[in-house]
Order: C-alpha cells, then sequence, then structure tokens
C-alpha cells in the first residue's frame, strides 16, 4: 500500500520543486479512480536533485521492476544521468518524471498548475486541462479511459 503522506511530506519537506501530476493530479480534480503511485514532474536544477535526493533516501529507494540486488543508488548525480524515474520506495512507488507527454518540463507546466493543500502541505498540481492533454498524448489505455471522466470533470468546473 502507498503510503501517499509519507511520500508528498518528504517532498515537500526537503523543498523540492515538483508538480503533481498522474493520479493524483487527477483524484485532487474529483475523479472517483484510484491510484497505486504517486507521480510529480520535477524541476532539474542542481539544487533541486539534491533536495530529492535528500528526500527519498531514508525511503530507501529502489528502481521498481529491477533484478534483486541490481546496485542502484539515488543521488543527484544519478539524477542528473536520467530522466524518468520509477521507484519503490518503503513508503511505496513514486515516479519521478523529468517531463511528461504532450505538457514537457517542471518549468512549461508553470503557467498550467493550480496550488492545492494537501496533507496540510501547499504543493503544486498540474491543471485540469493540462492533465487531459497529458493523459491523451501519454496514449496509454488506461489514460485514455480516464479522460472521458475528467472532461466531465472540466464540463462541471466551467458549469459552476
Amino acid at each position: 500500500m502507498t503510503d501517499f503522506r509519507a511520500l508528498i511530506e518528504a517532498l515537500c519537506k526537503s523543498a523540492v520543486e515538483f508538480v503533481l501530476v498522474g493520479g493524483v493530479a487527477a483524484t485532487l480534480h474529483g475523479s472517483a479512480r484510484l491510484t497505486q503511485d504517486v507521480d510529480v514532474v520535477y524541476s532539474r536544477k542542481p539544487e533541486n536533485l539534491v533536495r530529492i535526493a535528500r528526500a527519498l533516501q531514508p525511503l530507501n529507494p529502489t528502481l521498481r521492476g529491477a533484478p534483486a540486488g541490481l546496485p542502484f543508488r539515488l543521488d543527484e548525480q544519478t539524477l542528473a544521468a536520467g530522466l524518468n524515474f520509477t521507484l519503490t520506495t518503503s513508503a511505496g512507488d513514486i515516479d519521478l518524471l523529468g517531463e511528461i507527454a504532450g505538457a514537457g518540463t517542471y518549468e512549461a507546466l508553470a503557467g498550467h498548475t493550480v496550488a492545492v493543500e494537501l496533507f496540510g502541505l501547499r504543493c503544486l498540481c498540474l491543471d485540469l486541462p493540462t492533465l487531459i492533454h497529458a493523459k491523451i498524448a501519454a496514449g496509454r489505455p488506461r489514460d485514455l479511459d480516464a479522460v472521458a471522466e475528467l472532461r466531465a470533470l472540466l464540463a462541471e468546473q466551467k458549469g459552476s
């Protein structure tokens, strides 16, 4: 079971620059779908990579789906050398995304976020129109299945 609070607190308390995307973002916008992990687009600035590594190290991150015993160390060098990381931690799964299809990097998302309070912490969440666009661009069946519900939520927001 994913401890969403522990993952988000770890990032927020370490002042990591990130935007919630994926299933958590959809839930924050009113989706009834369940998600198993936390997906974030993170700033790739060197100082932010240091903060991410510091935030997640206590949660013993490993590469999700990698063979047991495969050496892995989450640090700023590893983050700088890669882009997207699917991790398992002691608090559950988290996907660190340097960019997402249809929406881009952390910096590109700057005008497409809303501030939300989650577990008493303030963080950024992808706005609903951009989330819909990103899910369509991802093109995975589970993302496309979510689009109809997200469009209905957007229509409801515009109607209020």
